[in-house]
């Protein structure tokens, strides 16, 4: 059974397997003390982790709400506190409060609908949950396409678990590209937006989006001019979460702050925001 505690209140997280997805990214599995999830949650939430007397940081939730038995977490190395996280190894332990924000609306809007998955780099790791959690529950969803993108082929993270799961899955259909051309990649060459053009989905699907934002704001266009309204796009705000409650403000935009209302959002909703996000 999951701990239902306070969200508000750390709880001991063990790291129990790491595993190197990219020169700088690693995804890292973690359980309570004595085994078993360390809270439920919904695609798309996210939780905070901390090492004591070195810092605290949001991240997604990479998994499943499905997955009974641990929670994982893709973490770039980008700063001090990623730099220690990816220093630590099985065993090591850390402080895990959450789950935050809102989720995918993959209980009401999602479902029965053909879903149309774009993401880019990291991007991803957000996108992984909802992914699983449809493959999980595969008779309340259609068709599924996930278009995916790195700057490398190295840089693409979770490509076995694409190409030997998702893309082997019924009714799912995978497109990989990498931005330039490498020795012994064999595999589409460009970058997302310019993909997801060629490719040409029909406008009959609900698209859900993440990546970086110079992505994003590209895919976004692209998915207009194909005839994408704002009601059928999904994406995340992930940016300058900090306490994750909704007090340091940090988060804050117009009236909304991205910790509580989001971060998930449908982008006829961004499109009320100032633009200063």
């Amino acid at each position: 059974m999951c701990n239902r505690r306070d969200p508000l209140i750390p709880q001991i997280g063990v790291i129990t397997h790491v595993e190197t997805e990219t020169p700088d990214v690693k995804t890292f599995r973690i359980v309570r003390p004595e085994g078993g999830k360390l809270f439920d949650h919904m695609p798309g939430q996210c939780a905070m982790i901390c090492v004591p007397g070195v810092s605290e940081g949001m991240f997604s939730i990479t998994s499943s709400p499905t997955n009974r038995e641990y929670q994982e977490f893709s973490i770039k190395r980008c700063g001090m506190l990623t730099e220690q996280l990816h220093s630590l190894e099985p065993g090591d332990q850390v402080t895990v409060r959450g789950p935050y924000g809102n989720h995918f609306p993959v209980e009401t809007e999602l479902k029965g609908k053909d879903l149309l998955f774009i993401a880019g780099g990291i991007g991803l790791a957000p996108l992984r949950s909802v992914i699983n959690y449809v493959l999980d529950n595969r008779q309340d969803y259609g068709k599924i396409d996930i278009l995916y993108g790195a700057r490398s082929a190295d840089d693409l993270v979770r490509r076995k678990e694409m190409e030997e799961v998702w893309m082997k899955a019924p009714g799912v259909n995978g497109y990989l590209t990498i931005d330039v051309a490498q020795e012994g990649w064999n595999g589409h060459v460009g970058f997302v937006p310019d993909y997801l053009k060629e490719i040409g989905f029909a406008a009959d699907k609900t698209a859900l989006v993440c990546g970086p934002p110079i992505m994003i704001k590209f895919v976004l266009a692209a998915l207009e001019g194909m005839g994408y309204t704002k009601e059928q796009v999904y994406t995340t705000l992930e940016l300058r979460m900090k306490c994750g409650i909704g007090k340091c403000g940090r988060c804050n935009i117009g009236s909304k702050y991205v910790c509580k209302d989001g971060p998930v959002f449908r982008l006829d909703q961004i499109e009320e925001l100032p633009d200063e996000y």
